[in-house]
């Protein structure tokens, strides 16, 4: 073999190795993780339980209670360096995959769910039963208080809400003008929507069947009978309710300023009026889209997975990640 191929070859192979080291580097994690069953809801639910690295605790813990669509316990890996922070103020974490059949669910179901992980974490020796909280995130802004507001004596301390709604129909609107915005649309698009949008919620508001819905002219090809019954099930999803019949415990509300699925400033509003005084702190990131991550990386179509894969504590605002950890830490105090 010439040496000038002899020497390309080498350098490919010192790169792949110094990279497949980043890559295990910056995916390891300061925990230690344990696959675990949990029945709730009726169904029996894979789940990770991520406790910190060093101690025998008993140890705080943070429920997780997934958003919108498909889930597998560490949301394919996004949730660990939320963990990891949790773990850094000495709280464990658990977080169950969502049910194959979670477009058949209510938002009550979901609350039964996080609920019986609640009582079944109460039974671990590695949990203090005492220090019980819950994270969630977009639709999860439907659960969390509900579960807040319903839970048994000794009941959940604290909440951490990420980019979470109050009114599911307001929540709808905001979310299409916001990314028609984008778009660029004008009065006449905007206007044609916004009618496509209120004979939808005619047929909602009748309980029309999604044969029905499919025959109009405006339907969405895409969507599946399964989330129009989902859809139908729950759009008239309101918080207000279950905030104002929370306990006073600490809650944490989380938005990104590039939102457009959700109205973070409406949320606050909400909160701050229906929630104990004194309870309720906000932090809302600059250049931070709903799922919490930085727009531009989020935005572009490579820096997403690249970020994903070699530094994905990255993927999060400055400050996003220690906010949390200090806020459990007042929590505990």
């Amino acid at each position: 073999m010439p040496r000038r191929l002899r020497t390309a070859l080498l350098l490919v192979l010192a790169t792949a190795l110094v990279l497949t080291g980043v890559v295990l580097w910056q995916n390891s994690y300061d925990l230690r993780e344990q696959r675990v069953t949990v029945r709730a809801a009726g169904h029996d639910l894979g789940g990770v339980l991520a406790t910190p690295e060093t101690g025998r605790g008993p140890f705080g813990l943070v429920v997780f209670v997934h958003g919108d669509g498909p889930a597998d316990a560490t949301h394919d890996g996004f949730y660990r360096p939320y963990w990891e922070a949790f773990a850094r103020a000495g709280y464990a974490s658990l977080s169950l995959d969502k049910p194959a059949d979670w477009l058949g669910q209510s938002m009550d179901d979901r609350a039964r769910e996080t609920l019986d992980a609640i009582a079944w974490a109460r039974t671990r020796p590695e949990v203090d039963g005492g220090r019980i909280g819950l994270w969630g995130a977009s639709q999860a802004g439907w659960v969390l208080p509900k579960v807040a507001a319903g839970a048994p004596a000794p009941g959940v301390r604290f909440v951490i809400a990420a980019g979470t709604a109050v009114n599911w129909l307001r929540q709808g609107e905001y979310n299409l003008r916001a990314e028609l915005r984008a778009e660029g649309a004008g009065p006449e698009r905007t206007a044609a929507a916004l009618g496509r949008r209120e004979a939808t919620l005619a047929l909602l508001r009748r309980g029309a069947t999604y044969e029905e819905y499919r025959a109009g002219p405006d339907a969405d090809r895409e969507l599946t009978p399964e989330r129009w019954a989902f859809i139908s099930r729950n759009h008239t999803a309101d918080a207000s309710a279950d905030l104002r019949a929370m306990p006073r415990v600490p809650v944490l509300l989380l938005s990104g300023a590039d939102d457009l699925n959700v109205d973070g400033a409406e949320t606050e509003s909400v909160y701050r009026e229906l929630l104990a005084p004194g309870t309720l702190t906000v932090r809302r990131y600059p250049e931070t889209t709903h799922a919490l991550v930085r727009t531009s990386v989020e935005r572009s179509g490579w820096r997403l997975p690249l970020t994903a894969l070699f530094a994905p504590r990255a993927l999060f605002p400055p400050g996003l990640l220690d906010d949390q950890r200090r806020f459990l830490d007042g929590a505990a105090r």
